[in-house]
């Protein structure tokens, strides 16, 4: 759901590497109106969707692609093996990500250049870790452009997990446009979607009354509560009952152990690929980064979560089948990466951020508290469309994803040769090259964004604020985009901006203020 195509915080996921290391030892028509109403709500929500799947038209420069000077695309991929290893080195343990992407713009002046990114030398020997970085604006939009792309096998680069995680299946991320099941998968997620849009806000509300329950107690008893695993256990109830149509209660040891299950199935996938900072770096780059992760570590509570699924989603998996052409196993497992992967792992990220990001702001928290309660009124009457209504805390949730975007590289392979624009050169890409964005730099963009490295929370308000919104990147597209068959932007980019939004405006209808930050809840003041 977030195109949720997770690449996992440090933070959250410490929990999954004690766990991995455990298991490796061990085994080495109301609802039609209802759905009406949602849909317009969304659309409101993004005023100006792009008029075709070819994105590179929206430009944030004057300048066109003609008028720029053609530049050979700076950058070295170094000598076989030495240069991809010690690119690997800088990303994971001498520079990090985000040092090791700027001091490379800054050494060849562009950015567009070429670089090596892990998983590289010695144990991925099948895994081409050559790249161009695509690093603003304006280059890291061609990414959408799906007559200059092709997003086959491409979620974590070249880098692919083993389909044993998916029951030995290509789920939908993993399929280009072209290839003819895409748009029966993107269909089946979007109808998913559409159909739980009935019990949405009603499932998201009980599993919020579980989650804050659960606070409150860890507050009383011990002057703070950790929040992160009963948040991501909130989320796994509620994405089970809103997306499968399955209460988690019918089976305790699914309520119990299946959001814990989510967070090591992620993990074994991404962690080759992802900096933790858990572990002194030698032995993170010997245990972590060395190799990939087998399905089976996993395999057993997986297809637990498998049964659970055949055996309870009865009419979404009748819906995939009859009304898609899917086999059973496709609709189950494609079901489950995009509730697990996608919806489970994306908001997983994403939530502490933006929880983090008010909990450790009290005047924030007074002009969103005010909004709240100044469009629900005294009956507090949360609804998709009374949270329409709250333009300071739907630009809060944009600017959340703009500053931590939930997934921060997103790669695409040249279909053919073309010219890709920067904001002050042109260069030339090879069909089969493969482009890489690191988004937090490219939602940095000076040349679109004011004072880019500052959160502002009214950014998104009003009429240039809402203009903004063509280049906030963070769903596989901008989010005036349109999710369809015939481009790879997430299904559910507005359902997450709408929900969490209203967890946002949830949470000052119960509260008056909270203090926290990103991993823990000090105190609450309930709404006098």
């Amino acid at each position: 759901m977030l195109s949720f195509y997770l690449f996992i915080s440090p933070k959250i996921y410490i929990y999954n590497r004690i766990e991995i290391e455990r298991e490796v030892i061990i085994s080495k028509k109301k609802s039609k109106l209802k759905l009406k109403m949602l849909l317009r709500t969304m659309a409101a929500a993004s005023p100006r969707p792009p008029p075709s799947t070819s994105l590179t038209s929206q430009q944030p420069s004057a300048s066109s692609p003609s008028q720029l000077p053609l530049r050979t695309i700076p950058g070295s991929y170094g000598w076989p093996l030495v240069g991809p290893l010690s690119d690997r080195l800088d990303y994971f343990w001498f520079q990090g990500p985000d040092k090791f992407f700027r001091t490379r713009a800054e050494k060849y002046k562009s950015t567009v250049f070429r670089t090596n990114i892990p998983p590289t030398f010695p144990f991925f020997g099948n895994v081409n870790p050559n790249i161009v970085a695509v690093l603003d604006v304006k280059s890291f939009s061609h990414l959408f452009d799906m007559d200059l792309v092709d997003k086959r096998d491409v979620l974590i680069g070249d880098f692919r997990p083993s389909l044993d995680f998916y029951g030995g299946l290509r789920v939908g991320v993993y399929l280009d446009t072209t290839e003819p099941k895409h748009a029966k998968l993107k269909n089946f997620a979007m109808e998913t979607l559409k159909r739980s849009s009935k019990v949405w806000l009603r499932e998201l509300r009980s599993n919020l009354n579980i989650f804050w329950g659960t606070i409150e107690s860890e507050i009383s008893k011990n002057g703070a509560a950790s929040y992160v695993f009963p948040l991501q256990r909130c989320i796994f109830g509620f994405l089970c009952a809103s997306l499968a149509g399955v209460d988690v209660s019918v089976s305790p040891d699914i309520a119990e152990s299946g959001w814990k299950t989510l967070n090591t199935w992620l993990a074994l996938q991404v962690i080759p690929t992802t900096k933790l900072g858990v572990l002194p770096q030698p032995l993170e780059e010997i245990l972590l980064h060395t190799w990939a992760y087998p399905s089976q570590i996993v395999a057993g509570n997986y297809k637990k979560l498998y049964d659970f699924i055949d055996e309870n989603a009865g009419d979404c998996i009748r819906c995939g089948q009859e009304d898609f052409g899917l086999t059973r196993e496709e609709a189950i497992h494609n079901l489950l990466f995009v509730m697990g992967f996608n919806a489970y792992g994306g908001f997983s990220v994403f939530l502490p951020s933006l929880i983090g990001r008010i909990t450790g702001d009290s005047g924030l928290q007074e002009r969103i508290r005010s909004e709240v309660r100044r469009v629900c009124g005294s009956g507090s009457d949360l609804d998709y469309k009374t949270v329409n209504e709250m333009e300071l805390v739907k630009s809060v949730v944009y600017e959340t994803l703009r500053f931590s975007p939930p997934v921060p590289l997103q790669f695409a392979r040249a279909r053919k040769d073309f010219q890709i624009s920067s904001h002050d050169s042109v260069f030339e890409v090879k069909k089969g090259e493969l482009l890489c964005g690191y988004q937090p730099m490219v939602m940095r963009d000076g040349n679109v964004f004011d004072e880019p490295d500052e959160f502002k929370p009214d950014r998104y308000i009003g009429q240039t604020g809402s203009e903004l919104l063509d280049y906030l990147y963070w769903s596989n597209g901008p989010q005036t985009g349109t999710p369809s068959a015939a481009n790879k932007q997430c299904a559910a980019k507005d359902m997450v901006t709408l929900t969490a939004s209203l967890i946002v405006a949830d949470l000052f209808l119960r509260y008056d203020s909270i203090t926290g930050d990103s991993g823990s809840i000090k105190s609450v003041v309930k709404a006098t």
